[in-house]
């Protein structure tokens, strides 16, 4: 088989108590064959326009002999280097599918200056500017930060005298006013399959495009896909995806965290994916499911919550594995092209067992919305409420700043945790230039004693964004900034990309705030010597 998957202990017990209900209203036929009432009377119409990924393996095929005839004229005028500026699935599949093969693709879904330069500039080893070309992905045309990386892009190729013309690609939604725009410019545009929503988009245009000019074997990958779409489409006990959708979702009191273990896959960053996949899908309406990307060791395994289910990823289900040692987990393995099927058809299960819409993402504009308002305001920065070891603290309630110290605020922010709850960080920094910023989950995990989820920002507003503000009122939030000198004009607007960045978190925290969720905002004014100031106060 193409995909397997293991479960024991409580986890068999949800499963086999799950899985008839499911077999008996024929959900996978259904979802193979389009059904959009499977998810009941108020997402139908939505439903019956998002089904296309059920057919993504077949649709794609053609577009093959497409990007590999691409890519020869691209190397054959000196491009050695693929940039990527897309946000949420458009960057998160290639991504992995890039990674996983091998193969060196650029990933641009910020707008840190930093970040923004070091796509643009490029290196020795891979090539700069003149070698490189852009693929700008966005379903709707219109994404803020696919659209500010075009734009500077554009520029730069101008100033060194390269016609962008020959170094950018286009993949959007036919109709969409990048598809327009794109073409009067002269780029080499593919359009997608529009009954397919960004997240589910890993085997259309949006995930093959960007890697298969990368060097990627799409073949295989779509290959890997087609051997597991019988498995899934079969409205049988045995059928993998209805398997995982009960693992995650059955069960009473329902286990609505779901821990993501990479442990010996060949498969490369596979849960960031799963993570945006899962949390977009079922975040909506006061429910859903949490991923949580966890380390083998992390505290949330070595002391497992009752509110979260693990599933570990792994080279072969059937054998011991290093790290396993519970009984009540979920083991996967199986190749990138099945993961991705098994995944979409269980998260679209997933929805129907929630009673909620699995293709729509309703508070996902609501950030979006705050962030405009920001930039055209443009009012004055909040005060810090007190600011330690180069860190300015900022809070949404003063309560939680009382302490004046580091250390108190993040006990206060603890504080507010239910039960249930979980702690959210949110780095809207560098991602390359701090990376180590990452290490503090762990820390945070284990002084919090809750599931702790880790998001670069502002890519996670396309992904775990939605569950933030649309999922179950569990969360406290921590927002780490950076102050940096570098800064980035975006041609043609009246920001910069630094300014974007601050406004997106800014948004953010405002949503979140007037929501009710308790926000902490900390202020990095000198960011690789604050790092360890953070790193010792989350101990």
């Amino acid at each position: 088989m193409s995909f397997d998957i293991r479960v024991s202990g409580h986890v068999r017990d949800v499963v086999d108590e799950t899985l008839p209900g499911l077999v008996e209203s024929l959900v996978a036929s259904g979802i193979t064959a389009g059904d959009g009432d499977l998810w009941g009377p108020a997402a139908a119409a939505d439903a019956a326009v998002r089904l296309g990924w059920v057919q993504a393996v077949s649709v794609s095929r053609p577009l093959v002999s497409e990007i590999e005839t691409l890519r020869d004229v691209l190397r054959a005028d000196g491009v050695t280097r693929i940039v990527l500026a897309g946000m949420g699935g458009s960057s998160l599949a290639p991504e992995v599918i890039a990674r996983t093969a091998g193969v060196p693709l650029v990933i641009l879904d910020s707008t840190a200056p930093e970040q923004v330069l070091a796509a643009i500039d490029g290196d020795a080893e891979s090539g700069g500017l003149a070698q490189t070309a852009l693929v700008v992905s966005s379903k709707s045309g219109s994404t803020v930060e696919t659209d500010s990386a075009k734009r500077a892009f554009e520029a730069a190729y101008h100033d060194i005298g390269i016609d962008p013309a020959s170094r950018i690609v286009v993949v959007t939604d036919p109709g969409s006013p990048l598809e327009a725009s794109a073409h009067a410019d002269g780029y080499a545009v593919f359009t997608a399959d529009p009954t397919v929503g960004g997240r589910y988009s890993a085997l259309t245009a949006f995930g093959l495009v960007p890697t298969g000019l990368a060097g990627v074997d799409l073949t295989e990958l779509l290959d890997e896909a087609e051997a597991t779409l019988l498995e899934v489409a079969i409205d049988d006990p045995r059928n993998p995806a209805l398997v995982l959708a009960a693992a995650i979702v059955g069960g009473s009191p329902r286990r609505d965290k779901l821990g993501l273990i990479t442990d010996g896959t060949h498969i490369v960053g596979l849960p960031d994916w799963i993570e945006q996949l899962v949390a977009e899908s079922t975040g909506k309406n006061g429910t859903g499911i949490l991923p949580v990307v966890l380390l083998p060791v992390s505290p949330e395994v070595e002391r497992v919550p009752a509110d979260l289910q693990l599933v570990r990823l792994v080279d072969d289900v059937h054998h011991a594995h290093l790290f396993e040692r519970h009984r009540d987990e979920v083991l996967i393995s199986g190749s990138l092209g099945a993961q991705f099927v098994v995944w979409e058809y269980a998260t679209a299960i997933a929805g129907r067992l929630l009673g909620i819409n699995p293709f729509d993402q309703p508070d996902v504009e609501s950030a979006k919305t705050a962030t405009r308002g920001l930039l055209e305001a443009r009012p004055e920065a909040p005060s810090a409420a007190f600011a330690r070891d180069g860190i300015e603290v900022r809070v949404s309630d003063p309560e939680l700043a009382a302490s004046g110290t580091l250390r108190g605020v993040l006990d206060a922010l603890w504080a507010r945790l239910p039960a249930q709850g979980y702690v959210s960080i949110q780095a809207y920094v560098d991602r390359h230039g701090l990376a180590p910023l990452q290490g503090i989950r762990e820390l945070v995990a284990a002084d919090s004693s809750r599931p702790t989820t880790f998001g670069w920002g502002p890519r996670f507003l396309h992904s775990t964004g939605q569950y933030h503000k649309g999922g179950p009122a569990h969360g406290v939030y921590l927002q780490i900034l950076q102050r940096g000198d570098v800064d980035v004009e975006i041609p043609g607007r009246p920001f910069t990309f630094g300014e974007l960045l601050e406004a997106q978190a800014a948004g953010d925290a405002a949503v979140l705030a007037g929501l009710g969720r308790p926000v902490v905002t900390l202020t990095l004014t000198d960011p690789q010597a604050d790092v360890l100031a953070l790193f010792e106060a989350a101990q």
